[in-house]
């Protein structure tokens, strides 16, 4: 049973990269996907942030095709894999679903996200390069973007304004990396990619809304901490 867990992680790793291949064209929710449309909203961070897909695909697919090589009967990596396959298989349908629907965009990428820190805590010890650190660049990126995700829905949908919604869901995207970097205390690879996000949000509303950028910089800013932690032990 861990032998077919371990080759269908690497199975689900190469269907979540390729999902990009089946919605080449998605960049992004339109704007008018939304009731109120979003036309540059400050919560999303600026486009170039999202080419950090790239490298988490990368290293999950090296990392997961390793374990499937190597590591196949290890009971350390099966506890990481099965919640990490529910999180894959979700991730490889949801560009699609994206495309369509906003609101089940943010409820799927949400489950992603729980299943991915669920996989992040129960990551191998060993085999650091292989295991723990492409999975917390993934589930720290999704940190990130499930938050962003519900800023769009709340002002898409007039619950508040846009501005009101980037201050509410860029301190939650920052009390919840904050907890988990530090809780887990190891895998910086998860901080980073959090700080990656927020720096962008800097980049996309320095100009328009210095207050917002100033929010996501200090976020910014208090996660070095925990994730410098992280990175010595």
């Amino acid at each position: 049973m861990m032998k077919a867990i371990a080759y269908l992680t690497a199975l689900l790793t190469l269907s979540f990269a390729g999902s990009s291949l089946w919605v080449p064209d998605f960049g992004g929710f339109d704007a008018d996907q939304f009731p109120v449309p979003q036309e540059n909203p400050p919560v999303q961070p600026a486009g170039y942030a999202f080419a950090i897909w790239g490298l988490v695909y990368l290293w999950l697919i090296i990392g997961m095709a390793y374990g499937a090589l190597k590591r196949a009967d290890n009971a350390d990596w099966h506890k990481m894999r099965v919640p990490l396959c529910l999180s894959l298989a979700i991730g490889s349908i949801w560009l699609a679903v994206a495309v369509a629907s906003p609101v089940w965009a943010a409820i799927l990428i949400w489950a992603m996200l729980i299943t991915a820190l669920y996989a992040l805590f129960r990551a191998p010890a060993t085999d650091t390069a292989w295991a723990l650190l492409p999975v917390g660049l993934y589930a720290g990126w999704l940190s990130a973007a499930s938050c962003v995700s519900l800023g769009l829905l709340a002002a898409g949908y007039g619950y508040t304004s846009a501005e009101v919604a980037a201050y509410i869901f860029i301190f939650v995207a920052l009390v919840l990396a904050s907890a988990v970097q530090s809780q887990l205390n190891r895998a910086p690879t998860y901080g980073l990619a959090a700080i990656w996000a927020l720096i962008a949000i800097v980049v996309q509303n320095m100009s328009s809304d210095p207050t917002i950028a100033a929010l996501a910089a200090g976020g910014a800013a208090a996660l070095c901490l925990p994730t410098w932690r992280a990175a010595r032990s």
